[in-house]
């Protein structure tokens, strides 16, 4: 991977995501962490939109799949840990996407906090992209679920209908996120200026910071506008 700050997620960042979840997966050790530090680093770039957030998306189910399937390929006895992996797999997708949510919340908290407001356009944007994501992963899921065949289908045919039935972390975090960014739309102030840098650019700032075990104590400081 190689896109810090880079505009979006280009071909070879996906495709390179696909591999090493897929090799993460099959390695079969700290799967969890492992997808949630590989999604966050590919959502590390200064533009994502809701088209890169499903590539995004999309890879790692397939990079989870994948390298399940390798799993149970090479031992016909490696059912309960295939389960495992896949499982794991996509708690960690789900948590890094929940931490994406939580960095579009912080950004604007942080511009709050010295009275700058990014501009409407991009608020109402990124309002639209957010309300969409939990809709996309569960989509994402559910696809990759009934592409696929046996032991991975059920386990994820499961995953899916346990999700929409009791939730997800990034559901979770987006009502606290949408909330948060209908303050800042509803909000007028005469002490309000143009927030100088983007809400994109400013979420993946916080993006990266969180994929680089870093985020402990910036929500304090996003609060108060304090660095």
């Amino acid at each position: 991977m190689h896109n810090e700050n880079t505009s979006k997620p280009n071909n070879s960042d996906i495709e390179a995501l696909e591999a090493e979840v897929r090799e993460a997966v099959a390695n079969g050790s700290h799967i969890q962490d492992t997808v949630h530090r590989l999604t966050l680093k590919a959502m590390n770039a200064q533009h994502i939109d809701l088209e890169s957030l499903k590539r995004i998306i999309t890879a790692v189910m397939q990079g989870a799949h994948d390298g399940t399937s390798q799993q149970l390929l090479q031992a016909t006895n490696q059912a309960h840990a295939a389960k495992s992996q896949i499982i794991e797999a996509v708690a960690g997708l789900d948590s890094a996407l929940a931490k994406f949510a939580e960095a579009s919340k912080l950004a604007i908290e942080e511009a709050a906090g010295q009275a700058k407001k990014f501009s409407d356009t991009e608020l109402a944007r990124t309002r639209s992209d957010l309300e969409s994501l939990e809709s996309l992963f569960l989509d994402t899921l559910h696809h990759t679920a009934t592409a696929a065949q046996g032991l991975i289908a059920d386990v994820l045919l499961d995953l899916s209908h346990h999700a929409k039935n009791t939730g997800t972390n990034v559901g979770s975090q987006l009502k606290e996120t949408l909330a948060t960014l209908a303050q800042q739309i509803a909000s007028v102030g005469h002490s309000q200026v143009e927030a100088g840098a983007s809400l994109a650019q400013k979420t993946a700032d916080f993006v990266s910071k969180s994929a680089n075990g870093v985020l402990s104590g910036i929500k304090d400081q996003a609060k108060t506008g304090k660095h």
